[in-house]
């Protein structure tokens, strides 16, 4: 414990840089033990010159930090510290991050001064706490953030692992440790937006950059490490990659690659054995600067921070030599042309649909005048912008031009579709969801029968308005007449709109022919008598049980939901056409007002996840009614897949969506993420959605097809038999994941040591066990053109073909497991839903 030191001012130093004189009121512990809180309060060491543009509460110096305070001696350090650091406006700063900061700490006569801090690791960026927030390190050993209203807003959920103190070290890694000093939790292993020196970013970690210069929220651009090599992508739909580290190996051959920052470079190893030289090395500019540390910025830009004398000195890491290259080179809807920046309309002579978001710097992009978005009851049109490319420039499905603006026309997350074509009919399409800045494409970049064309959505609404000045002096002219009549016509709408809402209600159900049964709220709420009888909740509402007539029922009452009506009832129409001995049959519905509710028919032996894992596993289910939920789930899947007018891709397999009714025969439920595909695409784009655990590998690419159904399929396959979740995180580590088991038990030919002894039944049935295993791996194939249809898994369980032969047994995709813990440990992260129709749980 060092004494606390009494820090008067005694003149103004004529300094350079940034400076804060320090107050202290307390000494400070280098080892922190269990039970400390500290406040978020001015009690804590912190800055107080009214001219910083900063504003940190330390709780945390490092060792020489700490020496240094205590010290007489006129100096100059640089440090690690760790606190809270204002996210927001210093003035009346009401945003803080708990967060690990550099900062350069200056002495002189006994006056100690801040200068130049730069955060490197954060644990709330997305999650800002108030003034009098708390950090603990609670006594049982976990570290905790929790707001001023005792909201807990993170944790590193350590309770189980014998945690005896916590540290910084002299390298900026917060540690929790054990009574042998071993570290149990590195903030290391939890990297934000940057690398300090010797700080390893591992396969499948990721350096995600902040929204904006000003918002510290995690944006859309990250930096990762693959097995062949280091990446950076743009976008959270589509992430498209913007730059790669040119080293090799490949996905299937490798999977200890990893990037370390080292005194003099940035080095990417894609080797097996660590030991070996780098496979690629940035050089960094100088390296005797001390501390140095790398941050991929909000626009793209991976950045090196030196501090030579008390200022920071930046460059580029990236080799892109087009300053067009990047995704936010001209920030968001930007059009980029030799380095200078413009909007869409700009582009092509207009005026009215876009304005640039700070006109002194046009390289912050852009921002519709009249945004459009999925609640808009107006249709959006496209602004075509000829010779003009998206800035990653790849296309990713093969279409007509007028099929690639219908489809992004018809799909609300579509901000831009981009289409690049010869004089063919035919061409290259690519979907945007995320809009970055676009390029305009330079006169010989393609051969001269080639064009690339690009289609902005815009508000159909906003073409109205866009008057010259010249029609705005006629309209003018015309005088308040006008004005009064229109204002008069705009009133007797809004009368009619609001006493005639049931009739509109009527001529939208009118226009929807096929609907399954229409019931009123008041209905239901009598069947269900008041919503009294939960039976179950998802991830979109709530199930009652309730009874129509004699005939009991299944009642989902949705929640939150933003959809509009019309939009609500096309997807009512579309599942309640589909009617199959394996699919949960929709009865009926209810759209009245802000009401949605979905009538199913009721399923007594409810979710599948019931019966085969720990709650039933004292009576568990015979073979036969295991096989013959594998078939039936088959063959609803195939039917989605291949019977209905578009294929229909259920996207989240998983056995609490198969409900079983009295006779065990289960039918596929919830489809509240169901995808159509017309037969004619084959594949969609799409953000990620599901549940983590049952995710295909080529949800990284958001590119899917029906084949993600078969690869969940596979996954139930394997639960089924073993009776357990593939992701149990209840099991010692080595056997968390049942995939990596089956895995390693195929490439030694152990199959069957997966079975449960304690289900005996299955020891009469090993070869059909054995059978089911190879299905299930046929079906977990990497590669989704090596798996499968669930047509030809039907067949297959009915005799009628065999298990493809050369099956590769490589079946653990690394990346999408640290996505899915990623997914799973993160308690703010949601997958996006874009429909809400769903199955009774």
């Amino acid at each position: 414990m060092y004494p606390p030191k009494i820090l008067i001012l005694l003149f103004v130093l004529p300094l350079t840089f940034s400076s804060s004189r320090l107050a202290m009121s307390k000494s400070f512990a280098l080892n922190v033990e269990l039970g400390t809180i500290w406040r978020n309060n001015p009690s804590l060491l912190h800055n107080i010159s009214p001219d910083d543009n900063f504003s940190m509460r330390i709780i945390l110096p490092m060792d020489a930090f700490t020496t240094f305070i205590s010290s007489s001696h006129d100096a100059s350090i640089p440090s690690f510290a760790c606190g809270f650091f204002c996210a927001g406006a210093v003035a009346t700063c009401d945003d803080y991050i708990f967060s690990i900061f550099f900062v350069s700490v200056y002495s002189f006569k006994d006056v100690v001064y801040l200068h130049s801090p730069e955060v490197v690791w954060s644990a709330n960026r997305d999650h800002p706490v108030k003034e009098n927030a708390s950090v603990q390190l609670t006594e049982l050993g976990d570290l905790v953030l929790c707001d001023a209203d005792g909201t807990l807003v993170w944790s590193t959920n350590t309770t189980e692992k014998s945690v005896a103190g916590m540290n910084l070290t002299s390298t900026g890694n917060l540690v929790l440790l054990n009574h042998a000093n071993m570290e149990l939790w590195r903030s290391f292993d939890h990297p934000t937006d940057t690398l300090v020196t010797g700080q390893v970013l591992q396969v499948g970690q990721k350096l995600m950059a902040s929204t904006s210069m000003t918002n510290w929220a995690s944006g859309k651009i990250y930096l990762t490490v693959l097995p062949d090599g280091m990446h950076a992508f743009a976008g959270t739909d589509t992430p498209l990659s913007y730059y790669r580290s040119p080293t090799g190996g490949t996905v299937m051959t490798n999977r200890s690659a990893y990037v370390a920052l080292k005194n003099g470079s940035l080095e990417v190893f894609t080797s097996f054995r660590d030991t070996e030289a780098p496979d690629y090395q940035i050089k960094l500019p100088k390296d005797n600067y001390g501390l140095v540390f790398v941050r991929l910025e909000f626009d793209g830009h991976l950045r090196l921070y030196q501090m030579p004398n008390n200022s920071w000195l930046t460059s580029d890491l990236f080799d892109i030599t087009d300053p067009c290259a990047y995704p936010l080179a001209c920030g968001e809807y930007g059009i980029c042309s030799n380095g200078q920046c413009s909007c869409p309309d700009a582009a092509i002579g207009q005026s009215g649909l876009f304005e640039l978001i700070d006109p002194r710097e046009p390289n912050r992009g852009c921002s519709p005048i009249d945004s459009v978005s999925c609640d808009s009851s107006q249709k959006p049109r496209l602004l075509s912008l000829p010779n003009i490319n998206h800035f990653n420039g790849v296309y990713n499905w093969t279409t007509s031009e007028e099929r690639c603006k219908l489809s992004c026309l018809n799909n609300c997350l579509c901000k831009a579709s981009f289409f690049k074509h010869s004089d063919a009919s035919t061409g290259y399409c690519f979907l945007a969801s995320d809009i970055f800045s676009m390029i305009s494409v330079k006169a010989g970049s393609y051969p001269s029968n080639f064009s690339s064309l690009a289609f902005v959505k815009v508000n159909r609404a906003t073409r109205n308005f866009m008057l010259t000045q010249g029609k705005l002096a006629v309209v003018l002219a015309i005088g308040s007449s006008t004005f009064i009549a229109m204002v008069v016509v705009a009133v007797l709408v809004v009368l009619r709109r609001n006493m005639a809402e049931p009739l509109e209600d009527d001529d939208i159900i009118d226009q929807l022919p096929g609907l399954p049964a229409r019931f009123s709220f008041m209905e239901l709420k009598s069947a269900t008598e008041d919503f009294s009888k939960v039976i179950g909740k998802g991830g979109s509402g709530s199930v009652f049980e309730g009874q129509i007539c004699d005939k009991q029922v299944a009642v989902k009452r949705l929640d939150g939901i933003n959809q509009g009506k019309r939009e609500f009832l096309a997807e009512v129409q579309t599942i309640g056409s589909i009617n199959h001995i394996y699919l949960v049959r929709l009865i009926g519905f209810c759209a009245e007002k802000s009401h949605r509710l979905l009538v199913y028919e009721y399923m007594p032996n409810g979710s599948l996840d019931r019966w085969i894992f720990q709650r039933h596993q004292e009576a568990p289910l015979d073979w036969k009614t295991r096989l013959r939920i594998i078939t039936d789930v088959a063959r609803g899947l195939a039917y989605l897949h291949s019977d209905c007018r578009e294929t229909i891709v259920h996207l989240d397999i998983k056995p609490q969506n198969i409900l079983l009714d009295e006779q065990f025969t289960a039918k596929v439920s919830d489809f509240g993420l169901a995808k159509l595909i017309d037969r004619e695409q084959g594949s969609v784009m799409t953000r990620l959605r599901g549940t983590p655990g049952y995710l295909a590998p080529e949800w990284l690419t958001s590119v899917i097809n029906e084949k993600v159904d078969v690869y969940s399929f596979g996954i139930v396959i394997m639960e089924i038999i073993c009776g357990r979740s593939n992701l149990d995180y209840s099991q010692p580590e080595e056997s968390r994941h049942l995939i990596s088991m089956l895995q390693d038990k195929a490439k030694t030919d152990k199959l069957l040591d997966l079975i449960n002894p304690r289900f005996t039944d299955m020891q009469c049935h090993l070869d059909e066990v054995s059978r089911m295993m190879n299905l299930a791996m046929w079906c977990l194939q990497v590669d989704s053109r090596r798996r499968p249809s669930m047509t030809e898994a039907v067949k297959f369980l009915d005799g009628a073909m065999d298990v493809e032969t050369e099956l590769d047994l490589d079946l653990v995709n690394l990346e999408l497991m640290v996505a899915n813990r990623a997914v799973r440990g993160n308690f703010a992260a949601t997958l996006q839903i874009d429909s809400v129709l769903s199955g009774p749980r």
